[in-house]
């Protein structure tokens, strides 16, 4: 025992005295304690018993771990008369392979290990006076190979982790007394358990900083002599500019405005107000519906309802232009359907007034 807790200390010792080193995954040591169930092997003869693992380990790489562990259990025969008892305690060193996912807290984990187990058969006989007066104690011990494989789900929380696990250990003891037939057991095993690492959080590794990439160079400029003030686009030449009158929509065959445009209107009324030096032409539009000619005249009349109301609400007449109507000729939705069909939602967004900004 004062071996097994030498053996611990001074991989503890090791853990806290590790460099901590820039990397992308957690490498630091560990402890780890588990406490479950061992069901006996059938040829043992005996009860269920629960046993315990307590041991040390340490990542080698993103998905390895392996560990160093202690284990301990005593199960009684299932037959109290004898007063059979079957000890077990062995260590060993195992490789786990975590299944792990970026972004996922749980995940499962394989369980390979090889080690040895000190098998320790203890038995009383009684006196025939059935009154259980007990003889002196004799007892089997029997050392041999062992091998575990297990599966098991984890849990990490910062430092500590959090496990479950079905497993199985192949014991070769072949010297029993209570089974002497057998060559071997393979007991099944499930627990619950912790880890916790130990030492500071793993600083991640940093990939060097790369430079920017230079600037793009300046667009060419195609219009150098546009005057002050107009819009220009990123090649330097004068753009179209529309002050949004969405929702300035009108009935069909209608030239009156709608309450919800004229709302509109007055949004639009502050921006020339705020923008004196803007000069905006006042353009109708159309549905498709009708003749060329009446289209023309209505989209004209649309127009002339917007272009009054702005004037007659502070906008100087002298920074419109227009009114203009441009009848059904410049849709910005289709009117009808890819199968020739009517699309009246298309036609009422046509039947429309806009405000282009000239400079």
């Amino acid at each position: 025992m004062k071996k097994k807790i030498l053996c611990l200390a001074l991989f503890g010792a090791m853990g806290a005295a590790q460099a901590v080193m820039a990397q992308d995954y957690d490498d630091r040591w560990y402890i780890d304690g588990s406490a479950g169930m061992n069901f006996q092997a059938n040829d043992r003869g005996n009860y269920n018993a629960p046993f315990g693992m307590f041991g040390v380990g340490k990542p080698i790489s993103p998905n390895w771990s392996v560990e160093l562990n202690f284990n301990y259990q005593d199960a009684r025969e299932n037959n109290p008369d004898t007063g059979m008892r079957w000890r077990q305690d062995g260590v060993s060193l195992d490789a786990l392979y975590h299944f792990r996912e970026e972004g996922r807290n749980w995940n499962p984990y394989l369980r390979m290990g090889l080690g040895w187990q000190r098998d320790e058969e203890e038995w009383q006989a009684f006196h025939s006076d059935h009154l259980h007066t007990p003889t002196p104690v004799f007892t089997n011990t029997n050392n041999s190979f062992a091998a575990t494989f297990g599966v098991g789900l984890e849990a990490k929380y910062g430092r500590y982790g959090v496990r479950t696990e079905l497993g199985a250990r192949y014991d070769g003891d072949s010297s029993s007394i209570q089974s002497p037939n057998a060559s071997y057991f393979l007991d099944l095993l499930a627990s619950v358990g912790v880890t916790v690492a130990l030492g500071p959080e793993p600083i991640k590794a940093v990939e060097p900083m790369q430079a920017p990439p230079p600037p793009p160079p300046p667009p060419e400029v195609k219009c150098p002599n546009v005057p002050a003030g107009v819009t220009v686009g990123p090649d330097g030449c004068p753009v179209p500019v529309t002050i949004d009158l969405r929702g300035v929509n009108f009935d069909f065959d209608k030239s009156k405005l709608r309450p919800e445009g004229i709302a509109i209107l007055n949004e639009a009324i502050e921006v020339l107000k705020k923008y004196p030096q803007l000069q905006v032409e006042v353009a109708g539009h159309t549905d498709s519906i009708g003749t060329d000619a009446y289209n023309q005249k209505l989209s004209e009349h649309r127009a002339k309802a917007v272009y009054d109301y702005l004037t007659s609400n502070g906008v100087d007449a002298g920074r419109l232009i227009g009114p203009h109507g441009y009848g059904k000729t410049r849709p910005i939705a289709p009117n009808t359907t890819p199968d020739g069909k009517d699309n009246p939602e298309g036609r009422a967004q046509n039947r429309r007034t806009e405000l282009n900004v000239q400079n």
